[in-house]
């Protein structure tokens, strides 16, 4: 069985798995997060199975600069008016918890507050 045999990202782009979408088309997958941690929540996947950010190559550059490309449009669809964070976990020191990368965007009414606790 192959890693995206079993990749619960995976199941979602293949449709075995329900999501609340909220953008698709051939490369890029985006949906509600299940657990969300602000009013304003998203997953930006590409549906080409990439372990993590830390496992891209030059080859997965113009995958990439689409997904960022996609994501103010994203955020603001949602009601991100007055800005969003973009959050890219990789490996696990970064606490990737889906070995599919992945981009959250996360936003709501109030200041997120820091990105990191000092």
């Amino acid at each position: 069985m192959s890693e995206q045999d079993n990749c619960i990202f995976c199941k979602i782009v293949r449709g075995e798995i329900p999501a609340k979408k909220v953008f698709e088309d051939d490369d890029v997958l985006a949906f509600l997060d299940i657990k969300p941690v602000a009013p304003i929540h998203v997953l930006v996947i590409p549906k080409k199975h990439i372990a993590s950010l830390a496992q891209v190559s030059e080859t997965d550059a113009p995958l990439l600069g689409k997904i960022l490309a996609l994501v103010p449009t994203l955020a603001t669809a949602q009601g991100a008016d007055d800005g969003f964070r973009v959050i890219v976990n990789a490996g696990r020191i970064g606490q990737q918890e889906v070995q599919h990368l992945h981009i959250h965007i996360v936003s709501g009414p109030q200041p997120l507050g820091p990105m990191l606790a000092r």
